[in-house]
């Protein structure tokens, strides 16, 4: 058996004898000789390498075992007794992308393995640098100039008489979680958004992320007004701002304004300060609460789908109980939730021809899932590989999502409160888009995946710190290189060959529970006993060129129709054609 995952390559080195490594890359310690407890093939014995980048295991074994793991997707390293194996000790290491690892060494070289492994899985903790500032492979594109936030906005028709690009956070002094570039209403001035800025939580204004092409009806994104208990506090210039936003829509005199909390706990936010938008202070607007869960609660949700799957690849009653456990995490009950709030969002703005504001508490977990969720469904561009790329680093990357927090790059702080996994819960969201809409899609599950795992590995510098402003002072752009590098240069391995590119093709998925499944490929993928079987990377490519060759015989086809219209065209103008006219007479 063959188990690997480097630069989302299985196969690539399984015959090397040594460990590959990386530019940048470094071994830090050779144990000799451990034993690998392997969920499939059991206790198996080999040397296993620790560098500044990854553990690498390989198994006397022919077929070898073969394991290489990120350090940075580990999220705890435990010692333990070694149980069975007599005069032994046993590291237990608990991975973020779903894997669950145990080795067995002897006591002797107890300290020194579980030290250094420990050192170099969590970088930050111990003041060392990310392996992202080491890594310096060069790709054809630099993935850090693939997306110009300045032509997207323009390939969206903007600026126009409704819109306007503002530089009022050129220096990240107005939001530092925003990005440089805001597109806000032509109505409100630079000073009327500072004023703005002071009534909304972190300082996270209305702005625009996505405008409708024919109908103009806009998807605005922000944080919770900073209301208050009681009556609340009101600004003016932020029921201006609405109201300009509404305005800008001539389809609609309505706004709806759509919060991802449920009512109970928006009113709660209410004492802590925050709350939300009350009606007689915005009177064309209408609130409408999506009720779904914050972070701690996703990240719970996740822990029992994690038991879940051990459990169930462990056998017995773990297998016996997969889909009561299953259940009981409630993952995709949270999955249906989050698609369905999309879906009324993105109803309202199709079907509606209304512009909505979509905000949770701060602005950059939930708000994040929807309005990049209500893009994927209204917006066939954001479908193509390119496009998704270009809407992760808008919507996540650009407005702030606190991946450094969220995920934990390099801290050792596993019980952090701040961990949860709301990307994996939107990439989830996706993949179940993918299954629905199979040839909407231009990239396939391996793209998904690649995605995944490299915003846990610290391979690349997309991901890195909470924000466009951290990445920017730590110098990201300039020190890393970019995962979009990496994806483009393969785009091949990651394209869909069932993709369908069409015009304004708007989707609306089904959100009830009998139309979403697990995620097989992605949770199960470490468990034999429950792992489907995937496409091969050949079979992939001979559909891809079978697709190409399809498609030059089809426009091949259609210059021969449209050279022969010509050619009929042509015939009926001519003057030799008059005689039959001439026999009529």
């Amino acid at each position: 058996m063959l188990i690997m995952e480097e630069l989302g390559d299985q196969n690539k080195f399984a015959d090397m004898e040594e460990v590959h490594l990386l530019p940048g890359e470094e071994i830090t310690a050779i144990e000799k000789e451990v034993t690998y407890l392997c969920p499939v093939a059991g206790a198996v014995r080999g040397p296993l390498t620790i560098t500044n980048y990854k553990l690498f295991f390989k198994s006397h074994d022919l077929p070898p075992v073969i394991l290489g793991v990120p350090l940075c997707t580990i999220s705890r390293i435990d010692k333990a007794p070694g149980g069975r194996l007599d005069g032994t000790c046993r590291l237990d290491i608990t991975c973020k992308d779903m894997r669950n690892l145990q080795f067995a060494f002897s006591e002797e070289e107890n300290g020194s393995l579980f030290a250094t492994l420990s050192y170099y899985a969590f970088p930050l903790s111990n003041n060392l640098p990310l392996f992202a500032f080491k890594f310096r492979s060069l790709f054809p594109e630099d993935g850090w100039k693939a997306h110009d936030a300045v032509a997207e906005y323009r390939h969206m028709g903007l600026p126009n008489e409704g819109w306007r690009l503002s530089r009022v956070n050129e220096r990240y002094e107005l939001c530092d979680s925003y990005p440089s570039l805001l597109v806000v209403p032509a109505a409100i001035t630079d000073e009327e958004l500072r004023r703005v800025a002071n009534f909304r939580a972190r300082n996270r204004i209305p702005v625009l992320s996505w405008l409708h092409p024919e109908s103009q009806a806009a998807v605005v994104r922000s944080a919770q007004p900073l209301v208050g208990p009681g009556n609340g506090r009101r600004c003016r210039d932020d029921e201006r701002m609405l109201q300009a936003i509404m305005d800008a829509n001539a389809q609609s005199h309505k706004l709806f304004i759509f919060d991802a909390r449920a009512h109970n706990n928006a009113q709660g936010n209410k004492a802590k300060g925050g709350g939300f938008e009350g009606e007689e202070s915005y009177p064309n607007a209408e609130v409408h609460f999506l009720d779904i869960y914050n972070i701690h609660v996703m990240r719970e949700s996740l822990r029992k789908l994690r038991q879940a799957v051990v459990a169930a690849g462990s056998g017995g009653d773990g297998e016996a109980r997969w889909l009561s456990n299953l259940h009981a995490s409630h993952w995709l009950e949270h999955v249906r939730v989050l698609l369905a709030g999309a879906l009324r969002v993105a109803d309202r703005v199709e079907g509606g021809r209304t512009s909505v504001v979509v905000h949770c508490s701060d602005g950059w977990d939930r708000t994040t899932q929807l309005v990049a969720l209500t893009q994927l469904m209204l917006d066939p561009e954001t479908r193509s590989l390119r496009g998704f790329e270009a809407l992760i680093e808008r919507e996540w990357l650009g407005f702030g999502h606190k991946f450094a927090l969220r995920v934990g790059h390099g801290d050792r702080n596993h019980a952090d409160s701040d961990r949860s996994p709301l990307f994996l819960q939107f990439i989830d969201c996706t993949w179940q888009l993918t299954q629905q809409f199979p040839s909407a899609f231009e990239f396939n599950e391996a793209f998904l995946i690649a995605v995944l795992d490299h915003h846990y590995s610290c391979l690349f510098g997309t991901f890195l710190c909470n924000s466009e402003s951290g990445r920017m002072v730590q110098g990201v752009p300039s020190g890393t290189v970019s995962l979009w590098s990496y994806i483009n240069s393969r785009a091949v391995d990651f394209t869909n060959p069932l993709y369908v590119p069409r015009p304004r093709h708007v989707i609306y998925p089904a959100a009830s529970p009998r139309h979403l499944r697990l995620w097989n490929g992605y949770y199960l993928r470490w468990n034999s006993n429950l792992q489907p079987q995937a496409v091969p990377p050949l079979r992939l490519r001979e559909l891809l060129a079978r697709r190409a060759e399809l498609h030059k015989r089809l426009e091949e086809l259609r210059s021969e129709v449209d050279g022969g219209a010509l050619s009929s065209a042509d015939k009926s103008s001519s003057p030799p054609h008059t005689p039959s006219i001439q026999s009529m007479m």
